[in-house]
């Protein structure tokens, strides 16, 4: 019996590890390989992800009836995928209309699969929101006035949305096929050998002699590690397993380790080069170089963790917390040891990306390659051919795992862009917008911070962004604002729910891990995490602060400025025992300082 058991998971693990070497393998193949057209990349994108969600990541709790229906949902899924890529030439001839019941049967299937993929990745919100879209789409006709629309004909609106470019195969799926995919590959491979152990060791050789070391560790940790994980909740996970528990262990308040993880991990999707898979949609939507995009958010990110830093220095100080212990703190031989396994990666990508000009794709794959020829020694530079085996299997997994997670986002968020741009509703609701902010800047800013908080409590930070800079952008746009500003405003906005109630999925995975009461780790995260409120409205004021590419001087002076200002906003914010009069006052001078602009 046990034989048997073991020879069953044996197989499993060899069906998975094929999955996973096919997975990888494509997604690296299209690099390589020239133009492949978009419904046959696409497609197969999505026929390579659904085993990942139906089969690979089955909840124990469900009932039978969903994980059967799964698995016809996965039969379903793959056949129609296919039928579209072996049937691609005919399908582009028919520009977007269904023929014939198969035809139909294909779009129910990979709607319907796409929706229930979504739900089982990442819940209900983002599904039951392309639910509605989609019920918008077949029956908004029937609403009387302005929100309203022409009625579209089914053979047209499924077929946009199925078997053209304009839901789940359109430019936003293109993306995560062609540019995110290979950056979740790199991130895998780089964190699975030793460059996670790197990231951990130099964060804690630079902050952790300093007052409040453990978490300033944190804060540097997370930072070097968001910028690759580009997940929030896997950040706070994994970062937040050592930094936590080191941080209570230093007689830390438990809700202050669980506040410094969660917000820290947080900024993590807003530090490049990943930014939670955003700053390559964002490159796509504004059709900029990918290093535009780095450019534009690396000061407001800096900026992000500066505040993190300063509200900590503050709180360290208010609790007496010391720096960590000799012991704990990695010897230099060891950090100059481990420094290579992100050295290496990191500076090919951004050597062939930003000297030598490849696109990030390519450059993104010599840094894989890098990387995985690095998983052949460990942290003694010693050649392990077992050890490579392994690491090169577990790479692979935990990278199509990613893929499929962020896919189910990406392309059941396009669900919902099809519907807008088909039905036009987009547009009226930019004009409602335009309408209710009556010609005010402010008024508009606000509605759209409100939208995205409102969207991102259970709908992930990419796909918040897709949905409200769909709507929004052109609004922000209509105001005065570049495209540019617009999209980086409506991300940042799209990121606080991460940390501001009643949602905020950081903050319960910290608390969780740090057994703190879960508002106390709320109020404490609002506190340090008050840059994530207040830079959004600050490149507004002071767009020179997103031109470091073209106003270098007056950009760093931007910088300079509204670090002074928010560093006196943490004081008054966190330090508490202070007067409240003198801190009233210093959030006025903080705010007058960061908002007056350069003129």
């Amino acid at each position: 019996m046990v034989q048997k058991k073991s020879r069953s998971l044996s197989i499993k693990f060899l069906a998975v590890t094929f999955l996973a070497f096919i997975t990888v393998g494509f997604h690296i193949y299209l690099i390589f390989t020239g133009l492949m057209p978009n419904l046959v990349s696409r497609p197969l994108h999505l026929a390579l992800v659904l085993p990942w969600i139906f089969l690979l990541s089955q909840d124990e709790d469900s009932s039978k009836l969903i994980k059967y229906g799964g698995y016809i949902l996965l039969v379903c899924g793959l056949f129609s995928s296919l039928y579209i890529v072996f049937n691609y030439s005919d399908l582009e001839d028919q520009y977007g209309s269904l023929e014939g019941s198969l035809q139909y049967f294909v779009a129910l299937s990979l709607l319907l699969s796409v929706l229930e993929m979504a739900r089982r990745a990442i819940k209900l919100a983002l599904p039951l929101t392309a639910t509605i879209a989609l019920a918008y789409g077949l029956w908004g006709h029937y609403i009387p006035g302005n929100f309203g629309h022409p009625e579209i004909p089914m053979d047209s609106f499924f077929g946009t949305l199925v078997i053209a470019e304009g839901g789940i195969f359109g430019g936003l799926t293109g993306v995560s096929v062609n540019v995110v995919a290979v950056f979740v590959i790199l991130g895998a491979f780089v964190g699975i050998g030793e460059g996670g152990n790197a990231f951990m060791s130099l964060s804690t050789k630079i902050a952790g002699r300093l007052r409040g070391g453990a978490a300033k560790v944190s804060v540097l940790a997370s930072a070097f590690f968001g910028s690759i994980s580009g997940s929030a909740s896997a950040n706070v996970a994994s970062t937040g397993a050592f930094t936590i528990p080191t941080m209570k262990k230093l007689k830390y308040p438990a809700s202050l380790a669980g506040a410094t993880e969660a917000v820290a991990s947080t900024g993590g999707q807003i530090m490049p080069p990943l930014m939670g898979a955003g700053a390559f949609i964002m490159a796509e939507l504004l059709g900029v170089p990918y290093a535009k995009i780095m450019a534009t958010a690396i000061f407001p990110a800096i900026l992000f963790f500066v505040t993190v830093w300063i509200g900590i220095d503050v709180f360290a100080k208010k609790y007496n917390l010391l720096a960590m212990d000799k012991e704990d703190i990695p010897k230099l031989n060891l950090v100059i040891k481990l420094a290579p396994f992100f050295l290496i990666p990191f500076g090919i990508l951004l050597y062939a990306l930003i000297i030598v000009g490849k696109t990030p794709q390519y450059s993104a794959a010599l840094a894989i390659f890098a990387s995985i020829l690095l998983l052949l020694v460990n942290r003694d530079w010693k050649i392990s051919f077992k050890e490579f085996i392994e690491k090169f299997v577990d790479g692979c997994i935990t990278a199509s795992r990613q893929i499929a997670s962020i896919a189910s986002v990406i392309i059941c968020a396009g669900i919902v862009i099809g519907v807008l741009n088909i039905t036009g509703i987009g547009v009226k609701i930019t004009s409602a917008i335009l309408y209710l902010s009556n010609g005010q800047l402010f008024v508009a800013l606000l509605l759209t911070a409100v939208a995205c908080l409102i969207l991102g409590m259970e709908v992930p930070t990419t796909a918040a962004y897709i949905i409200c800079v769909s709507i929004a952008g052109p609004t922000l746009q209509e105001y005065g604002l570049s495209a540019i500003q617009a999209h980086l405003f409506v991300f940042w906005f799209a990121l606080l729910s991460t940390i501001t109630p009643p949602v905020c999925g950081t903050v319960f995975i910290a608390s969780g891990i740090a057994q703190a009461n879960w508002v106390e780790v709320a109020g404490k995260s609002m506190k340090l995490g008050i840059g994530l409120y207040i830079v959004p409205l600050a490149f507004v004021v002071n767009p020179f602060l997103i031109e470091p590419d073209t106003n270098f001087l007056y950009a760093f002076l931007s910088f300079i400025k509204i670090a002074l200002g928010l560093g006196l906003l943490s004081n008054a914010l966190v330090n508490d025992k202070e007067k409240t009069v003198l801190r009233v006052g210093l959030v006025l001078l903080g705010l007058i300082i960061i908002f007056y602009p350069f003129q």
